[in-house]
Parts: structure tokens; C-alpha cells; sequence
């Protein structure tokens, strides 16, 4: 049976800030504004009618992901914050931006080098293993408007450019590389995902969409190659989001639609990205869509030589699936889905069902046959801090009923490599591009609108959390 490795994990564009050192990226452009009372309703890339509307209404408007966590910072003192909480590993990611401002700048930025040294010595100090997610969400914007990002091939070389810059400064640190985060994203969310920027109100075209996630996952079976190459330590993950499918009725129509949507929405990019090809079900729904990849034979050859050497997923909530358009519909990870009358749900409508983490657990083992890791889990809620403390025992409680689905799972002999609290010091929410949306152990003192003294500030969950890690090396 293998170790758990315990972690906490955040994202370059949701933590750093430092906007001021580095290029812009796609992340950089999003806007807050206050969240709607549908919980459905996701704050995403705003149309220009409003972001006027907003100004009219406030007077400003603020992209907290340009200040973030004031991470660039506050670095130093959050490193000894996750040393003293005990963790075995932390998932961070690069900013591409800081690294090549422009995305394919002639030669990398000195000073962007030089801070993430800093921070990868600093955790292997602590005795922290390094898991890096070599892109996460964030697209140099000068690529996007130069020739369309990922829609471009183009890309692929430039991004190969970026994690040849990785391997040989960082290689010998780095104990577990990820190339793309959640890369089924890129068909929930093509901004997110791919960097799409959208035409207007007309919905994402479907060959922009799977012809930017081909050109990733070609990106990604030549890092896989770049780095055994080179003979780097580390170990070569993929990363989906998970959403735990379950049929809304016993009528066969329903659980025929689960079956469909756990392949498109789930099971596709990971299919490829462990298995080394295209599956069986995308050739219909292509033909459907009208996508026409034209895949080379050499890009064929190096999906099937590269795939990963373990399976990481996001897990949040569980879905259902039903051919009915008229269920009431509630939030979750990326995506809406029909509410769950057996389950309760977050402020944010996020449906909390921790089975749902052993089922998703027993399904990619089952699919993949290769060890997996849950790369970000965790309670997204409105924290509160009184008197210089934060009581959180709703998050100590998602923890308790997760993690021993968790152990259930490893105990019937699924190999589970780590779990990673996401957003282990608070963050702006990828969602809802918001500060109140928290889901760290460690409290940041600042509100939606960039506005407070950033300092940090342990939660109960964080005393609990370091309990919990300690008792598990002691049972080692």
C-alpha cells in the first residue's frame, strides 16, 4: 500500500500577484463583480456592456488577479506557514508571464527566475516534495492576440520553450510536473482552459475548442518526452476534473446519458493523455460537431510514446445526469448540473457528497490502472474572522467525512499518491473571481475589492489539518 502524501495546493494567476513584474495574462482580464443570487450563475469574462454597467455602479472596477494573495510578497512567510502545518507536498504552478513576459520572448526574465529559485529552495528546506503544474489557467495575452493562443500550433513550441526553461533550472527539485491543469476545462471553459477569447455572444465553435485542447495535448506528450529525455527526477502526471456522475431517475435514458456525459465531459482528455489516443466515441460526436482535427501521424506516434505516470483529478461535488431540461439546476466545479435532494450544498451551491470522492477514486483506478493523486479538494466558504481568529468547523467537518471515503478507497487497494487541499492559503476563486469564496487553512486578510492589511492568519482547520498530518506519520 503506498503513502498518502498530505499537501495543500494553490495557482500562480489566484496567489501571486506581482502584476507589476511580470506580462499580462488571460487571467489578468477577468474583472470582479458581485456574484448574482444564482448560484448557477458563474462571474466569468465580462462583455464591455458590463464592465460599464459595474463602473456606473461603483465607480471602479478591480481584477483581483493581478493582486491575488499578494503571494509575490508574502512568499517567504507562507512557505513557513505550510513547513510548520507539516505538509508532504505543495501543488503550485508557474506563471508563464514571469518567466517569458510576452510568452515567447527571446530570452527568459532574469528576475522571474530568480523568485521561483527562491521559493522551489525554500520548500525543499521545509522537506516539502514540490509538485508544479506547469500551466494553470494563465495564457501570455500577447500570444492570444499575436495568432490566437492555443488555436495557433504555434503554441506548442512556445510552451516547449517554457518547460525546457524548467527542466534544466529546476529539475533536480521538482518531484511531480503536471503540463496542463483540469485540461478538460478547455471544453467547459474555453477561457480558462485554452485561452478562447469568445466572438461576441455566439457560442464557442467546436473546432476552435477541440482543435486548442489537440495542440495541448500534443504539448503535453512532447513535455512528458522533453523530460525523460533530460532525465528529470520527477514523475509525469494529467489532470481532469472529476464531477461523479449519477443517473437522476433508474429510467434507461437517464443512465445512458450519464454514460455519455462522463465520456465527453470526463473521461475523454484523460483518455488520450493515459492511453495514448483518441477513443471510440469521439469520432461520432466529431462527425456531429463538424470537428476535423486532421491529427499528423506524428502527432498520433507521440500521444501513444508519452503518456502520464499517474492520474490526478479535481474532485469538489458530484452531478447528475438526466435528459430533462426542466430540473432545478444548482452551481459546481465548471459546470451547473441538476440539484441532489440527498445532498447539502455550499453557499455557493457546490453540492457536498464525499461517497462521491470514493466512487470517482474507484472509477479512474478502474479506468486507468495507474496511481492517482487528488490534485485539489476542499470547501469553498465565507470565513469570518472575529477578535484575530477564524472558526471554521464547517471545514474541519468536509475534511473528516472526505478524507475517510479517502482511506476507504486506498484501504480496497487504490493506489493514492497525495491529497491536496485546494487553496491551502486563501485565494481569489477561479470561478467567482472573489476573495470571499475561501477555501484555505490559512486566513488572508483582504476582501473582494483588494482592500485590507493581507496578513496571515491560521485557522482552526489549520490547527486541525496539522493534527491530522502528524497522526498520520505517526501511524506510518
Amino acid at each position: 500500500m503506498t503513502k498518502i502524501l498530505w499537501g495543500g495546493a494553490t495557482s500562480a494567476s489566484q496567489y501571486e500577484g506581482g502584476y507589476e513584474n511580470r506580462g499580462i495574462d488571460t487571467q489578468d482580464c477577468r474583472p470582479y463583480l458581485p456574484k448574482t443570487e444564482d448560484a448557477t450563475v458563474a462571474t466569468r469574462l465580462l462583455t464591455e456592456e458590463a464592465i460599464q454597467e459595474a463602473k456606473r455602479k461603483d465607480g471602479r472596477h478591480y481584477y483581483p488577479f493581478r493582486k491575488g494573495s499578494m503571494g509575490y510578497e508574502h512568499w517567504e512567510e507562507d512557505i513557513a506557514l505550510l513547513g510548520d502545518l507539516g505538509l508532504d507536498v505543495y501543488r503550485l504552478s508557474i506563471s508563464w508571464t514571469r518567466i517569458f513576459p510576452k510568452g515567447n520572448d527571446e530570452f527568459p526574465s532574469e528576475a522571474g527566475l530568480q523568485y521561483y529559485d527562491r521559493i522551489f529552495h525554500s520548500l525543499k528546506n521545509q522537506g516539502i516534495k514540490i509538485f508544479l503544474t506547469m500551466n494553470h489557467y494563465a495564457v501570455p495575452l500577447h500570444l492570444v492576440e499575436s495568432y490566437g493562443g492555443w488555436l495557433n500550433r504555434q503554441m506548442i513550441d512556445d510552451y516547449l520553450r517554457l518547460a525546457e526553461i524548467i527542466f534544466e533550472r529546476w529539475g533536480d527539485l521538482i518531484d511531480y510536473y503536471l503540463p496542463f491543469n483540469e485540461i478538460n476545462a478547455g471544453y467547459f471553459s474555453p477561457y480558462n482552459g485554452v485561452g478562447l477569447i469568445k466572438n461576441g455572444t455566439n457560442p464557442y465553435a467546436y473546432q476552435d475548442i477541440f482543435l486548442s485542447l489537440h495542440h495541448q495535448f500534443v504539448a503535453s506528450a512532447k513535455t512528458i518526452q522533453m523530460g525523460r529525455e533530460k532525465g528529470v527526477k520527477g514523475k509525469f502526471g494529467a489532470m481532469i476534473s472529476c464531477f461523479c456522475y449519477y443517473a437522476h431517475t433508474s429510467r434507461p435514458e437517464d443512465n445512458l446519458r450519464s454514460v455519455e456525459d462522463e465520456q465527453i465531459n470526463q473521461w475523454f482528455c484523460m483518455d488520450i493523455l493515459s492511453r495514448g489516443e483518441y477513443p471510440y466515441y469521439m469520432e461520432p460526436f466529431f462527425k456531429k460537431h463538424h470537428v476535423d482535427l486532421n491529427i499528423s501521424e506524428e502527432d498520433t506516434k507521440v500521444l501513444r510514446a508519452y503518456t502520464c505516470d499517474f492520474v490526478s483529478f479535481s474532485y469538489y461535488s458530484s452531478s447528475i445526469s438526466s435528459v430533462s431540461e426542466s430540473n432545478q439546476q444548482t452551481a459546481g466545479n465548471l459546470v451547473a448540473t441538476t440539484k441532489n435532494q440527498y445532498l447539502e450544498a455550499s453557499e455557493w451551491g457546490w453540492q457536498i457528497d464525499p461517497i462521491g470522492l470514493k466512487t470517482t477514486a474507484l472509477k479512474v483506478y478502474d479506468r486507468y490502472q495507474k496511481p492517482i493523486m487528488i490534485a485539489e479538494n476542499g470547501l469553498g466558504a465565507k470565513d469570518t474572522l472575529v477578535d484575530g481568529q477564524v472558526h471554521d468547523p464547517y471545514r474541519i467537518e468536509y475534511f473528516k467525512r472526505h478524507f475517510e471515503q479517502l482511506k476507504e478507497a486506498e484501504a480496497m487497494g487504490v493506489p493514492v499518491l497525495a491529497y491536496l487541499a485546494w487553496g491551502i492559503i486563501d485565494i481569489i476563486s477561479a470561478g467567482s473571481c472573489e476573495m470571499d469564496k475561501r477555501y484555505g487553512v490559512v486566513y488572508v486578510d483582504a476582501d473582494n475589492q483588494g482592500k485590507g492589511s493581507y496578513r496571515r492568519i491560521k485557522k482552526d482547520s489549520y490547527y486541525w489539518y496539522q493534527q491530522y498530518i502528524a497522526m498520520q506519520k505517526e501511524g506510518e
